[in-house]
């Protein structure tokens, strides 16, 4: 049913912003077989120092060079363009040309999106990339394109850790009571009532005040965007868990896709292989720095937990498994678990 609405509204909006037209759109000039003048916009809601922003420029860079300035990508961080509530729809009207949203944002058009939200599955990148550079992960990427958005590359972030500003947390016990921010979906939603905790989505731009007004007690993030966002600044506590991740992929508009000639294409589409393979590199040391400035910065009470904590919060998120394994699919997981060498 969720399914349904949302594809019901988001045709609602593409419609009323496709009435409207875009100046802003990309647009090519006629250079026959040449390389086709245009401007192209790449939206994301994350701060700069992160690993999604700095493959964006590593593709921005890579395309004009290439191009001899006939391409000009323009980044917008921080949703200075759009934001998690319409980046999407605004993608689909091609009011935007790439989009790297957290993948379980769209668990409400493919269940299957909610991969990265299942628990343990993935201890390292190497692994998530895995089972998103292979053929299911490929698969789910392009379930989209009946919306005209096309799943490109997928840019990891990382492992997820719990911040929160209630108590030290290094037991499923320790969630009780509390109220957490996620990204949304049906798993995420599903692993804090499992604990006896709530869960709220909201939009990544708001979580700062959310926290500091106490809207939520806590949130769960990478490394990365924890310390680019300052959440410490209004977190007591948090705990090193690992236990789901953040995980993006480049989405485009199909129709900008397939108006590109050969020659604009194949710089496009190297630029974002650039852009992919410094997104990826970028996600382990941005990581590893910004845990190092939260340990800096001492405005947090840091949790490391001991294997056996761990096994215990695995044993008791386990029953998720059966309970979405239905709607996810037993092929999917088997390709995940391949690609974690389960």
């Amino acid at each position: 049913m969720k399914k349904h609405i949302f594809s019901a509204s988001l045709l609602m909006s593409v419609l009323a912003l496709a009435a409207c037209g875009s100046d802003e759109a990309a647009s090519g000039g006629e250079s026959g077989d040449g390389v086709q003048e245009m401007t192209i916009k790449f939206s994301h809601v994350v701060a700069e120092n992160t690993p999604k922003h700095q493959g964006a420029l590593a593709m921005k860079e890579y395309i004009e060079t290439e191009s001899d300035g006939a391409i000009e990508v323009e980044i917008y961080p921080n949703s200075s363009l759009f934001g998690d509530q319409d980046e999407y729809q605004n993608l689909a009207s091609n009011n935007v040309q790439f989009i790297a949203p957290d993948l379980t944002k769209f668990v409400g058009n493919n269940p299957q999106f909610n991969v990265p939200a299942l628990p343990f599955m993935f201890e390292t990148d190497e692994q998530a990339i895995e089972f998103w550079d292979g053929e299911k992960g490929q698969e789910i990427l392009g379930s989209l394109e009946g919306d005209g958005v096309l799943g490109l590359s997928m840019w990891p972030n990382g492992g997820k850790h719990i911040t929160n500003n209630e108590r030290p947390i290094d037991s499923p016990d320790d969630f009780q009571g509390l109220k957490f921010r996620t990204q949304g979906g049906q798993v995420l939603e599903e692993i804090y009532s499992a604990m006896g905790a709530g869960s709220e989505s909201i939009p990544f731009g708001e979580l700062y005040t959310a926290l500091d007004q106490g809207v939520v007690e806590g949130q769960e993030n990478t490394f990365s965007n924890i310390e680019s966002k300052k959440f410490d600044e209004v977190q007591d506590y948090m705990t090193i868990m690992n236990h789901t991740r953040v995980d993006y992929a480049v989405f485009t508009n199909t129709e900008f896709w397939e108006s590109m000639n050969d020659a604009t294409k194949e710089i496009v589409q190297a630029g974002l292989d650039e852009g992919t393979a410094v997104a990826r590199e970028e996600a382990i040391t941005l990581n590893e720095e910004a845990l190092e400035l939260i340990r800096e910065r001492g405005l947090v009470e840091i949790i490391e937990l001991t294997p056996e904590q761990i096994e215990e919060f695995r044993t008791a998120l386990e029953p998720i498994y059966d309970e979405f394994e239905e709607q996810i699919g037993a092929d999917v997981y088997e390709a995940a678990r391949e690609a974690a060498g389960q």
